[in-house]
């Protein structure tokens, strides 16, 4: 049984009424009274441990949206079941306070729960508590119930926004290598009229002969180049820049980039390394790669431990036995770098073509230019310090042959998207 506050109040002041008796059977008597009737009221109250309970709704919701799971309350009771309900949820889902419930004998009614994730990850629904009260509302019966629900919250993939544009500048690229191209490799694509320039080894000669005109073939560049994703969920992966942890940044990137090659024809799989492999994903369709890039990233956390450079080297290998284009998004962090990427970067440039994403702090920018007084000044040369280290890093990759995109949290996807249509140009995929 459960007492309300109206409870308390109402026996407050019948006891202060009956104190003006001033005598000990009246406080007696006026207090049976009150528990007479608050022991009534509970009584009275509708069950709610034959109430059928089930759930329904949204099992996934990308964060900084909203999503909304759904209660069915059942009473094969006889009596209206009059109360309180509340859906117990983790607290990053914040999802609201109790809500009211009123249940016909017989009948059901429908209690919807809002939910505003702020983390990402899978979250569990708690126990439901349902208060039934009197006609009084002065006491009632209560009840807590276990009702399986998961929902896993998806990164948000902020990025959508720049992939109108950047698809725009794929399809201009598309026509342009739609002209001549010829070599091994390439898909053939269509024939035409011969004219001057033209490279006599394109010339079909069997189309030649049954044409009135002398016939050459025209290429296009492959449509099934493979891209190869690799997240470092390492320590460096857990730093925040600009408010947004560094993997979070990385996963937008990531999505941008497979939405994009997606669309190009190009196979995306996609690996999470730390010290063990945290996702793989190989060998999904073009049409749902990004479904599932998205559900696998939406559980990964970073690992306050190194990265483990020979398991990254040594899981690229063996997921991926031919030249394609790798991706690796991670921090140019020297200390992490120089144990663990740089050591194998002549083995990972002779296989792939290697690209690295790191995510840069514009407030290393912001600390640079203040210097108006001793600590500002102080603060500038560690911020300089800290840039001319990734500026070393990064020339030290790039001297391998490692194409390096350093940006901004809200730039690095663009950047990427850029940097991976830059390659196409160039004809290095």
């Amino acid at each position: 049984m459960v007492v309300t506050g109206r409870a308390a109040l109402v026996a407050l002041l019948a006891t202060l009424a009956a104190l003006a008796f001033r005598t000990t059977a009246g406080l007696l008597l006026v207090d049976a009274a009150i528990a007479v009737v608050i022991g009534t009221d509970a009584v009275l109250a509708g069950s709610v441990r034959k109430l059928g309970i089930s759930r329904s709704g949204d099992t996934r919701i990308r964060l900084g949206q909203q999503g909304a799971v759904e209660l069915t309350v059942t009473n094969p009771g006889r009596r209206v079941l009059r109360g309180v309900l509340r859906d117990a949820w983790q607290p990053s889902l914040h999802a609201g306070g109790p809500a009211k419930l009123a249940v016909p004998p017989g009948g059901r009614v429908t209690v919807t729960t809002t939910l505003a994730p702020a983390r990402r990850g899978d979250k569990s629904a708690g126990p439901v508590t349902v208060r039934s009260l009197g006609p009084l509302g002065l006491a009632g019966r209560q009840g807590s119930r276990v009702v399986p629900w998961t929902v896993r919250v998806l990164p948000p993939f902020l990025s959508r926004r720049h992939l109108p544009e950047k698809l725009a500048m794929l399809r201009l690229l598309d026509g342009q290598h739609r002209s001549v191209i010829r070599g091994q490799g390439s898909e053939f694509d269509s024939l035409r009229e011969y004219v001057v320039g033209d490279d006599v080894r394109s010339i079909d000669w069997r189309s030649s002969a049954k044409a009135s005109d002398v016939m050459v073939r025209t290429w296009r560049p492959e449509r099934d180049r493979r891209i190869v994703i690799v997240l470092d969920t390492g320590r460096t992966s857990a730093g925040r820049v600009a408010g947004v942890p560094r993997l979070d940044a990385a996963m937008d990137a990531a999505l941008l980039l497979a939405a994009l090659a997606a669309r190009a024809g190009d196979r995306i799989d996609m690996l999470a390394i730390d010290r063990q492999v945290r996702a793989r994903i190989v060998g999904a369709s073009r049409t749902e790669v990004l479904a599932r890039l998205t559900d696998a990233m939406a559980v990964l956390d970073p690992e306050l431990t190194e990265s483990n450079g020979d398991l990254i080297a040594a899981t690229l290998l063996t997921t991926a036995r031919q030249r394609c284009l790798v991706v690796l998004l991670t921090d140019l962090n020297s200390a992490a770098l120089e144990v663990g990427l740089l050591p194998r970067i002549g083995l990972l440039t002779a296989r792939y073509q290697l690209l690295v994403a790191a995510t840069a702090d514009p407030r290393l920018t912001e600390l640079s230019s203040a210097r108006t007084d001793p600590a500002a000044a102080y603060q500038a040369a560690a911020a300089e310090r800290a840039s001319a280290e990734r500026a070393r890093i990064a020339g030290v990759l790039a001297q391998s042959g490692v194409t390096v995109v350093d940006a901004p949290p809200d730039q690095l996807a663009p950047a990427l998207a850029d940097a991976y249509l830059s390659l196409k140009v160039a004809g290095r995929l």
